[in-house]
């Protein structure tokens, strides 16, 4: 039973990252300037880069969501994610520590939270599922594994192809 269920683990764990992501780049290109707003608010960025990060970030998180999705390049994919969230846990954990009280941004204006305790942890947990597939990147039901002939680190030796 463990053989079979590894795979669809790692699918799992693929699949959760890959909803984050997506969830995140969509809820912030539905109102694109909402978040430019957001992002200004933190006040880390010089203004003339504010809206170019803002209106490109989306796409980016779109394009970790879909890479993950579909199991394309999973490590560097997760490894992105991985970097770009470790930046926003700077940036909450900056705000708070500078007593900011705004809106995180996290989930555009679909989803709201203030900077704090609860934003910064969750997003620290969001990392998680990133992190696993830099280390063991699920290739179970991929491209990687079908175009790339890539391993699924989850599968035991002998297990489901």
């Amino acid at each position: 039973m463990r053989k079979t269920a590894l795979p669809w683990t790692g699918l799992a764990i693929r699949l959760t990252a890959a909803a984050i992501w997506l969830v995140a780049g969509v809820s912030k290109l539905v109102d694109l300037e909402a978040f430019r707003v957001q992002v200004h608010a933190y006040d880390l960025l010089p203004g003339g880069l504010e809206a170019p990060f803002a209106y490109a970030l989306p796409f980016a998180e779109i394009a970790v969501g879909v890479y993950l999705a579909v199991g394309l390049l999973v490590r560097p994919a997760a490894l992105l994610g991985c970097v770009l969230m470790a930046a926003f846990v700077v940036a909450i954990g900056q705000a708070w520590a500078r007593g900011l009280s705004l809106d995180c941004g996290c989930f555009g204006s679909v989803a709201t939270g203030k900077v704090g305790l609860g934003t910064f942890l969750r997003d620290a947990a969001f990392v998680i599922p990133s992190l696993v597939l830099v280390l063991r990147p699920a290739r179970f039901a991929s491209l990687d594994r079908r175009l790339l002939r890539k391993p699924d680190p989850f599968a035991a030796q002998g297990s489901v192809p």
